[in-house]
């Protein structure tokens, strides 16, 4: 089975990870404070904040800034659960902006009537790796004093003209994950990236339980936080990961080409774009079925080959949950149709041209039939 995405682990990352479980240290120890120095001076952000996982990042984010009951945060119904799920464990509401139909991202033309007095943050989400228009966005959260947090747990190393995403050159803070199949794998983990010093010494003792030293070395605890932490072990995979970061996201742009290249004449699918100004990391690779009724059809088919897909996203709104929530009647045109149509095929560094071209025959003999 060819899966759809996976980790790309070698002999440094263990050798790195064995290092630290040889060391002193296997929490809050030094590895931890060089990893997050390391995804700073990447991004070209002023502070990184370590975490636990990408949710937690964007918890700590949304807690950051003061998120509460009666506040309003503007996203993307096409993300995962996270993004919207911790807005609502802050007390606040999601309000779904529409999609654009070329990135998938959110809509920056659709943002601007969704404001109201509520209206507390913008959180767009970098579908794919595919970076949405960060300079438009910025200028809608200027107008109505507005924060924005992206949500790029898809796009470390992925760019905005010419910009890495996490720089918050067009944002407050910025949050990554690392799970195991993103850009970088700690296995879990995730960060919050910020150029606010006010912002950072904040996020800092809400991943500590709101504890800092007092002056004369003391505990103590100043607001309620979590634990949620990254270990010394995480770190040190996390580290090994990022010198050769660079290197696995030039592997992903290349499988991309590779299947444009092999499947831009099959005329019953559509191929994601990269757009000018971006330069996408290309976390996963959604091709779309011009006719509804073939996505179904197409994934089983795909699924007999021994090719894994999977689906990204359902619309947020329409999980159940949320339907209890108030969100039944939310109808998004754009997402709706490209939910209909959106399979996510197999793109992973280490994917090798047998397994793209076993991928890209299968797709074509679908539609021989």
């Amino acid at each position: 089975m060819i899966p759809y995405a996976k980790q790309h682990i070698d002999n440094n990352d263990i050798a790195s990870v064995v290092g630290a479980i040889r060391s002193d240290w296997l929490t809050q120890g030094p590895k931890v404070i060089l990893f997050e120095k390391e995804l700073a001076k990447y991004c070209g952000a002023k502070y990184a904040v370590a975490v636990s996982n990408g949710t937690t990042a964007l918890h700590l984010a949304y807690m950051a800034i003061g998120l509460s009951k009666n506040d309003e945060v503007i996203t993307t119904p096409n993300t995962f659960v996270a993004t919207s799920n911790m807005v609502l464990v802050c007390g606040a509401r999601p309000k779904f902006c529409d999609i654009r139909m070329d990135t998938y991202n959110i809509d920056e033309n659709k943002i601007e009537k969704l404001v109201t007095k509520k209206t507390k943050a913008i959180v767009p989400v970098h579908f794919a790796g595919q970076p949405c228009d960060m300079r438009y966005i910025q200028s809608i959260a200027k107008k109505h004093r507005l924060l924005v947090i992206e949500d790029a747990c898809h796009a470390l190393g992925s760019k905005y003209e010419n910009d890495k995403i996490g720089s918050c050159k067009y944002s407050d803070m910025t949050v990554f994950s690392f799970h195991a199949i993103k850009a970088i794998t700690t296995a879990e983990g995730g960060a919050i990236l910020t150029n606010s010093k006010k912002l950072y010494d904040m996020l800092v003792l809400l991943r500590s339980h709101g504890i800092q030293k007092d002056k004369n070395g003391f505990n103590v605890m100043l607001e309620l936080g979590y634990n949620y932490r990254l270990t010394e072990l995480q770190a040190a995979l996390g580290l090994s990961q990022m010198k050769k970061l660079d290197k696995l996201i030039r592997m992903r742009r290349m499988i991309a080409r590779k299947y444009q290249q092999a499947l831009k004449n099959v005329d019953d699918i559509i191929l994601p774009k990269e757009i000018d100004d971006n330069y996408s990391g290309w976390h996963i690779y959604v091709i779309r079925a011009k006719k509804a009724k073939d996505r179904l059809p197409l994934y089983k088919h795909l699924i007999k080959f021994g090719i894994g897909v999977n689906f990204h996203y359902p619309a947020v709104y329409k999980y159940p949950y949320y339907k209890k929530l108030g969100y039944a009647k939310i109808k998004c045109a754009n997402m709706e149709e490209y939910h209909k149509s959106a399979i996510t095929i197999p793109l992973y560094p280490g994917f090798y041209n047998v397994q793209i071209k076993t991928v890209c025959e299968a797709i074509k003999s679908f539609y021989a039939k």
